[in-house]
């Protein structure tokens, strides 16, 4: 397992790279899971613009004026942000580098420095501003289209996605949150999908709806995207060993082209120190599973893989708005239920004794269906009309 990228390059490639400790493996695949999705979500939207399914708006800016209060501040705060932890980690390395995660969200940091870079940021926006200022600032109408709008769909869902993630969670887990609410809050392992899926959903949904992007194209033309990110988040799952395993699986290997390790895995290094000391190692990363589970991630990672395949290459045979989405829930809802029958996660005491994912997974499943149903139904009798 590698905890952060220091270990994954150092196996990997032999190189000691003290200041890769910085970046954690779960957070580098959650952002390459992001950014995955933002590049096929740009090139899906362009392709229906194209088509004449999704249509731009015209939006009115202010060119020519000076750099606002409001802008400055921003940029004071990112910049001392930025050179209190920053630099603050380099004079407080031997004691950041055994816990970055600590550092980060501790109060240690190095004050001069992040004046000093907070004010460095405040004169370069000043002074860009400035040179583009004129004496009268003028409006213009520009035309803005539903993929440019790609980077403030990012930007939500990572935050509203992260918010939903921990508050999924949390609920689902409130015995370990009550025992220790700081750390649950904090820790970047712990995330509920499908907590964010549907948080991120309804605030980007909403945002869309007052940028007059038709919702149903939107959303479509979002399904392969999330497919994909999923399975590439789940590779930070599998590659730091979060604790998104599966249950203990001490059966013998009945698949002889099946590597061991495909079918149960000890998890040696997880980032989360689960299990039993491993013999012989220093460091922090030194435990492993008692007995071997099944690897969950790495199953989520092929089959998602595959279905996001599917998902882009049916993408332009079906044009009916809502079909694609709604075969988008129905698969992740299979997926994620059958997953979770061999994957450890808290069960509810009620009838059956599901666990959060099953219940959502089933939801999805159904309501996938009764949307594929009614978009159909919907859209080929407002064709028959018109």
């Amino acid at each position: 397992m590698y905890p952060n990228l220091y270990y994954a390059f150092q196996d990997l490639f032999g190189l000691e790279l003290p200041f890769l400790k910085v970046f954690q493996t779960f957070g580098f695949f959650v952002a390459i899971a992001f950014l995955a999705a933002a590049y096929v979500l740009t090139i899906e939207l362009r392709r229906r613009e194209k088509l004449g399914w999704l249509y731009g708006i015209k939006e009115k800016i202010v060119v020519g004026k000076p750099a606002s209060t409001g802008e400055l501040i921003l940029n004071g705060i990112l910049g001392f942000l930025l050179g209190y932890k920053l630099v603050g980690l380099f004079l407080q390395w031997s004691v950041a580098s055994q816990d970055f995660q600590g550092f980060i969200f501790s109060g240690a940091g190095s004050w001069p420095a992040g004046i000093a870079l907070g004010a460095l940021f405040v004169y370069l926006k000043y002074k860009d501003k400035k040179k583009h200022a004129s004496e009268k600032p003028k409006e213009e109408m520009v035309l803005v289209m539903p993929h440019q709008r790609v980077p403030d769909f990012t930007v939500m869902a990572a935050i509203a996605g992260l918010i939903g993630a921990k508050i999924f969670h949390n609920l689902e887990n409130w015995n370990d949150f009550k025992q220790d609410p700081w750390g649950s809050l904090i820790s970047f392992s712990g995330l509920t999908f499908y907590g964010g899926l549907i948080v991120a959903a309804v605030v980007i949904i909403n945002y869309a709806r007052k940028k007059q992007i038709n919702v149903w194209h939107l959303v479509d033309s979002a399904a392969p995207a999330l497919m994909l990110s999923y399975g590439v988040g789940r590779m930070g799952c599998q590659f730091s060993g979060d604790g998104d395993w599966g249950i203990v699986n001490t059966h013998p290997n009945p698949f002889a082209w099946l590597p061991d390790w495909a079918w149960a895995y000890r998890y040696p290094h997880n980032v989360i120190n689960e299990g039993i000391p491993i013999p012989g190692c220093e460091g922090k990363y030194c435990h492993m599973l008692e007995l071997p589970v099944y690897p969950t991630p790495l199953y989520e990672i092929i089959a998602c893989l595959i279905l996001f395949g599917i998902l882009w290459g049916i993408r332009k045979r079906i044009s009916t708005p809502g079909v694609i989405f709604g075969i988008y829930l129905v698969m992740n809802g299979i997926e994620r239920f059958f997953i979770e029958k061999i994957r450890v996660n808290t069960k509810y005491d009620i009838w059956l004794h599901p666990t959060q994912a099953e219940i959502i997974a089933a939801l999805m499943v159904i309501g996938g269906a009764v949307l594929i149903w009614y978009c159909r139904k919907s859209f080929a009798a407002k064709k028959t009309v018109s």
